[in-house]
């Protein structure tokens, strides 16, 4: 069974950091192209930040400078490190298929950063 499996979020104030990890499992998913993507409250899901599997990335102008995706193969995982938090980086983040994201979506893990 193919799963997105999200954890690391949390309250944080501005300002602070956060880690989000997605652990990756089933053949349709692999960390090599795989992206982090946010969805909050109104708006449309966005990427937020994808690596492929040469190692290039891309990131949202938004969090350029201050998000860094990274993965572990060996664990299946991969990580969105999150500095200089912003109150309009709350959103919910989940993780998907990076540059085209697959229909199956995980629960994604709530970042919510107060002012």
């Amino acid at each position: 069974q193919v799963q997105l499996v999200e954890s690391g979020g949390g309250l944080v104030q501005a300002g602070g950091s956060l880690r989000v990890s997605c652990v990756i499992s089933g053949s349709i998913f692999s960390v090599y192209n795989i992206g982090w993507y946010r969805q909050a409250p109104g708006k449309q899901r966005e990427l937020v930040a994808g690596i492929l599997s040469g190692g290039s990335t891309k990131y949202a102008d938004s969090v350029k400078g201050r998000f860094a995706i990274s993965r572990d193969p060996a664990k299946n995982t991969v990580y969105l490190q999150m500095n200089s938090l912003k109150p309009e980086d709350t959103a919910v983040y989940y993780c998907n298929a990076f540059p085209r994201p697959a229909a199956s979506w995980g629960q994604g893990t709530q970042v919510t950063v107060s002012s």
